[in-house]
């Protein structure tokens, strides 16, 4: 193909500039291949390594030198290497692919970072799609699904079994230089599901199965300085998430080491923020004890708002008055216990508007002093949880909560796994550990 290519260039015809581009690619890849083939070709072992421990606890002996095929960055190569098998157990072994990182694969570590990072970020035929055109690589969108949750899932587990140590032991002092303020937000976000994973459940509707599982999303963040007028500002850059479909007392263990690792005892202000939900102030109570409390304003004027659909239903006007009153003069200002006063003087004679309104008085009841907006504004600290319900669209929804898409559990919290990692920037960290493993 390039001997064409240059024989035309020298007639005089137009140059495809793309063509020469994906020609020289092709080429380069070849040779590549062709070079790390040579380099993959593993010799039969010396006298003195013809045996090797097997896990059963006896040895296993070299059998001969196998073939296999791998894709890698460069595309398809063979590698050769020795295969053991033990007398005993019966059992076959590899281990050069061990040590080269392609057990039970037919892709090098290369083609599967690949393979997990365009498929965390869009649905995996696109990402079978931006495989080929981006590395010239060609491979299913099944494959891609299968590394990226299978990646997903190491990552998960690692992830899993360094917060149940982070329990069991008191964990190390993070060194580094005070932080004035630190913020941990919580709130969670309802993702579709196959018809398996909600089997037994009770769906919003009453008499109809639930169609989605709730992953439960943290942030950490900080805050240096506030502006002109005294509002806020979140450091650059410094937000984390961890986040998955899991279990309240689960995902405290996850939130409590993302906050202690980003240096919760260093912090000389802690803050917890969320909607006022029961698993938050438990899991608030049980991981976070001493943090200042905010109930998020924009979830409070919610519940308010609700008060008002349910006392003028069907009349827009009325609600907006009686919501301007209330949440001005008692609600924005933190005056909660004459708030729960009002609601509760309120005498509906539908037995369900007093449901409602006897429910709501005692949200704000037991959240009063989670909502001392101006005490909170006097220390210049956020009221609202806007970085983490724009953490549930960025993590979340965007690559969730697609047209069409409904998930096994299984696999949602292995694409979640990899989505947080990358946004908080430490795929890089998890990479080396696997090559240090």
């Amino acid at each position: 193909m390039l001997r064409v290519i240059f024989s035309q260039r020298r007639q005089g015809q137009a140059l495809d500039l793309e063509a020469v581009e994906m020609a020289m690619r092709s080429a380069l890849h070849r040779a590549g291949a062709a070079a790390l083939t040579e380099l993959l070709q593993f010799p039969a072992p010396a006298a003195e390594q013809r045996r090797i421990p097997c896990p059963c606890g006896q040895q296993a002996h070299d059998r001969e030198l196998r073939s296999k095929p791998v894709l890698t960055a460069v595309g398809p190569v063979e590698v050769s290497r020795p295969y053991y098998v033990c007398p005993h157990c019966h059992a076959g072994r590899f281990p050069v692919d061990a040590e080269l990182d392609i057990e039970r694969t037919e892709f090098s570590p290369g083609v599967r970072r690949i393979q997990a990072r365009v498929g965390q970020e869009a649905p995996f035929d696109q990402g079978r799609e931006q495989m080929e055109v981006l590395a010239g690589l060609e491979v299913t969108a099944k494959s891609v699904e299968r590394t990226a949750e299978a990646i997903g899932e190491d990552l998960a587990q690692r992830q899993g079994e360094q917060s149940r140590k982070a329990l069991q032991w008191d964990l190390p002092v993070v060194a580094g230089e005070p932080i004035p303020i630190l913020y941990v937000q919580m709130d969670g976000a309802g993702v579709p599901v196959v018809k398996k994973e909600t089997v037994g459940r009770p769906g919003k509707i009453e008499g109809q199965p639930a169609r989605t599982r709730e992953v439960k999303l943290g942030c950490v963040f900080t805050q240096t300085t506030w502006d002109k007028r005294g509002y806020p500002i979140r450091d650059a850059d410094s937000t984390t998430y961890t986040g998955a479909i899991a279990t309240a007392p689960a995902f405290g263990q996850r939130l409590y080491r993302e906050a202690w690792k980003r240096g919760w005892s260093r912090a000389q202000k802690k803050v917890v923020m969320g909607d006022g939900a029961e698993w938050i102030r438990n899991l608030t109570a049980e991981h976070f004890p001493g943090a200042v409390q905010i109930v998020d304003l924009y979830h409070a004027r919610q519940h308010l708002w609700e008060v008002a659909r349910t006392l003028h239903p069907n009349d827009a006007v009325k609600q907006k008055a009686w919501m301007t009153i209330h949440q001005k003069r008692l609600l924005d200002k933190g005056k909660i216990e004459r708030l729960v006063r009002v609601l509760r003087a309120i005498r509906p004679t539908n037995p369900e508007v007093a449901e409602k309104l006897r429910t709501e008085a005692d949200y704000f009841e037991r959240n009063a002093e989670r909502m001392r907006y101006p005490k909170f504004r006097r220390q210049h600290l956020f009221v609202g949880s806007g970085v983490i319900e724009a953490g549930c669209k960025t993590v979340i929804g965007s690559r969730l909560k697609r047209s069409g898409m409904f998930w096994a559990v299984r696999g949602a919290n292995a694409i979640l796994a990899l989505r947080c990692c990358h946004l908080n920037g430490r795929s890089e960290d998890y990479w080396e550990s696997r090559r240090a493993a």
